[in-house]
């Protein structure tokens, strides 16, 4: 097995894929808009998936937070709101903004279930700040740590009632990126004592089966590096400080922050210590250039992998999915 999630190109797997594969066996795959027509189709790929590695527990992944990061939509499934909606309510109702947001996650994932999507890359526990770039904006849970904490927990629960799991990201935090990774390189200049504020929250949720690292130099740590490559910040702060254990994934390797071919990002991601690299494109040149330069998955993250895979267990009934919706929006409403 190879330390890889892989995106595939279409609506369904080519024949060209399926060798490709079927040989390289990756960890997982991940799922965007461009593989995603209606609940039928959509079902069928996923199947296709397990069919091919001969086993139900493959990690299939999908960004469907609400908002603007939604691969899922209508007409064929609900619209979800963003983060800061919660947010909001937290400032009338904790109690009642963490019960929505439970809810809210719940019937996001029974419609990941029905059509065999086992991970949400959510919640992010990226704590905003007043020049919080406009990439994380109205996604992010809030400025305060426990706020964003009881959220990201909430959202969690909620998830693996409807039999998904959820990704915490971006560790060890996006909130003081002030341009967006997906197109250059942040640096952040805060102190090691000011970042406390933005590793609280993953260290709260440090028990979560699996993250997402941040494509971000943080210069206290390591002035060279983002945190995706820098053994430093994966080793001191990711499992040091914060203590996470759990199945470590590097943020999209495509993404412009990171420098050099992709498949040489892919190594030295996990050459840092990232447990898996995540390649979203599809493209086959580099899928196969990052199979060809990866090793196989070492001792340690398989042990992760397989940890974070028994997390996932059934969930309930697409019915449910009304009840749900309708508890979020009773709840939201005192906002």
């Amino acid at each position: 097995m190879k330390p890889v999630i892989f995106g595939l190109s279409g609506l369904v797997m080519t024949a060209e894929e399926r060798a490709f594969f079927a040989d390289a066996d990756p960890a997982g795959y991940i799922v965007f808009g461009r593989n995603i027509e209606t609940r039928e189709q959509l079902r069928a790929l996923t199947d296709s998936i397990r069919e091919l590695h001969g086993r139900d527990d493959v990690l299939i992944l999908i960004d469907q937070e609400g908002g603007r990061v939604a691969r899922m939509g209508p007409p064929h499934w609900p619209a979800y709101p963003a983060g800061a909606k919660f947010d909001a309510l937290y400032d009338v109702a904790p109690a009642s903004a963490i019960e929505a947001m439970r809810a809210n996650a719940e019937a996001i994932a029974l419609d990941l279930h029905e059509v065999g999507i086992n991970v949400d890359c959510l919640p992010l526990l990226d704590v905003s700040q007043a020049e919080t770039t406009p990439a994380i904006g109205d996604r992010a849970l809030g400025n305060d740590p426990m706020r964003v904490a009881a959220l990201g927990r909430a959202t969690l629960d909620g998830l693996r009632r409807g039999g998904v799991e959820g990704v915490v990201k971006h560790m060890p935090g996006h909130g003081r990126a002030v341009v967006d990774s997906h197109m250059e390189l942040p640096h952040v200049d805060a102190d090691a004592e000011a970042l406390e504020i933005d590793i609280a929250p993953f260290r709260t949720l440090s028990d979560a089966p699996m993250a997402m690292t941040a494509h971000i130099v943080y210069r206290v740590w390591d002035d060279a590096r983002p945190a995706t490559q820098s053994p430093t910040v994966i080793d001191e702060i990711i499992r040091g400080q914060i203590g996470f254990d759990g199945l470590l994934m590097s943020d999209d390797l495509d993404m412009k922050a990171l420098q050099g071919d992709v498949p040489t990002r892919a190594l030295k991601s996990v050459e840092a210590g990232c447990d898996i690299a995540l390649n979203c494109w599809g493209r086959m040149d580099e899928m196969q250039g990052i199979a060809e330069l990866l090793p196989d998955i070492g001792h340690a993250a398989k042990v992760r992998l397989d940890k974070a895979l028994q997390y996932i267990q059934p969930g309930a009934a697409i019915e449910r999915r009304a009840a749900c919706l309708a508890k979020r929006d009773e709840l939201l409403a005192l906002a």
